[in-house]
């Protein structure tokens, strides 16, 4: 029988859908840690999924054949390609079942998120067209142009309390990490900013942010300078285009180093937005995460916020920052940077239930320090 090529890639689609909860690796993290609003999705029944399969086939056919290529390519890389937007007409409805679904809620939940309920549940990335507009006539549908909100935890639970190290000075500029005591790092880096003043003198944009990395206590390569709204920092990325882990040069041999690097894989994309830095887990293994602006600002400690593949969360806002630098706090006045700061560790958390009591026993980490100007 002649088949078109449109119908083959309609199958192919089919095939790389992402599997229920229980099939394989969908695109979610588990019920536990600091991304809540995350519901067990129960495998479907089999008329269900043959119901899912002709709605999806019969969506999909109607799509243009260059759009399904787009499509296809965001799927099978699983966002590691480069993909256009996949503009569609945002107010059609599909249904499914008893229930009526938008066209791109329902291509989400197909080929990302199968336990999906609500559109709020999503956060659109920075890099796709659709972002930032209202009730746009088209909308992108490329489901790798979206993310899931990753909710706060309240009460947080007590694994996942840490000190307020935000708080102590650093020992020294230029040293490594400091003691094990408090967790805290005081290293060269905020003396960076010195040159942002010297970068607006020659007419050049200053940098927004400048990233360390980290290997347990030891900082690999150089400071790099963030002035571009979005960054992404990875170990292997198709296309991948800013902060490579993966061409710097390491002297560790730890074998659970080497492993947690290699699994950074599609890493994190950083972006500064109109409400504040965002970080977006596109790895397929979790991050950890520490920063002032994600807690009460009368809390006297931090929590270390775990971020499941494919979830976003604001982990730096500006106005909550500042208002941290409170007049009559000495420490803040002394100090006024070390608010300032955010703490990412790949794959392994830290915390009083864990072995790693601090970051700086974390295999592979960064710290990402805010230029206050």
């Amino acid at each position: 029988m002649f088949r078109t090529k449109r119908s083959g890639l309609v199958r192919r689609l089919w095939r790389s859908r992402a599997p229920a909860e229980g099939d394989g690796d969908a695109d979610t993290g588990g019920a536990a840690g600091c991304c809540l609003g995350k519901p067990g999705a129960s495998k479907p029944n089999p008329g269900t999924e043959a119901e899912l399969k002709a709605l999806t086939y019969s969506i999909l056919k109607k799509i243009k054949e260059k759009q399904l290529e787009v499509l296809l390519q965001a799927v099978e890389s699983r966002g590691g390609a480069r993909s256009p937007c996949l503009l569609l007409p945002g107010k059609a409805d599909a249904r499914l079942g008893q229930q009526s679904f938008p066209l791109p809620l329902l291509l989400y939940k197909v080929f990302r998120w199968p336990d999906l309920r609500h559109s709020s549940e999503l956060k659109r990335l920075s890099c796709c067209e659709s972002y930032g507009k209202i009730n746009p006539e088209l909308v992108c549908c490329n489901p790798h142009h979206m993310s899931r909100l990753c909710e706060l935890e309240s009460p947080p639970p007590p694994y996942s309390r840490y000190p307020t190290d935000f708080l102590k000075p650093p020992d020294s500029p230029g040293s490594v990490p400091a003691s094990t005591e408090t967790g805290g790092t005081a290293y060269s880096a905020p003396m960076g900013f010195s040159d942002s003043l010297a970068l607006q003198e020659r007419g050049e944009q200053p940098h927004w942010c400048v990233v360390a990395y980290w290997e347990e206590k030891t900082r690999v390569g150089r400071l790099y300078s963030v002035q571009e709204p979005s960054l992404d920092i990875f170990y292997d990325l198709p296309q991948g285009t800013g902060f490579c882990l993966g061409q710097l040069a390491s002297d560790n041999k730890s074998q659970l180093v080497q492993m947690v690097r290699a699994k950074i894989g599609y890493g994190i994309q950083l972006s500064r937005e109109p409400d504040g830095v965002w970080v977006y887990n596109r790895s397929c293994y979790p991050i950890f995460i520490k920063s002032a602006t994600l807690d009460n600002p009368d809390s006297r400690t931090l929590l270390v916020h775990k971020v499941f593949p494919g979830f976003s969360i604001k982990a730096f806002d500006f106005e909550k920052a500042g208002s941290l630098q409170r007049p009559n706090d000495h420490e803040f006045s002394q100090q006024p940077r070390t608010g300032f700061t955010v703490q990412i560790s790949f794959v392994k958390g830290w915390g009083q239930c864990y072995t790693r009591q601090f970051i700086s026993s974390c295999p592979c980490w960064l710290e990402v320090i805010f230029n206050n100007r």
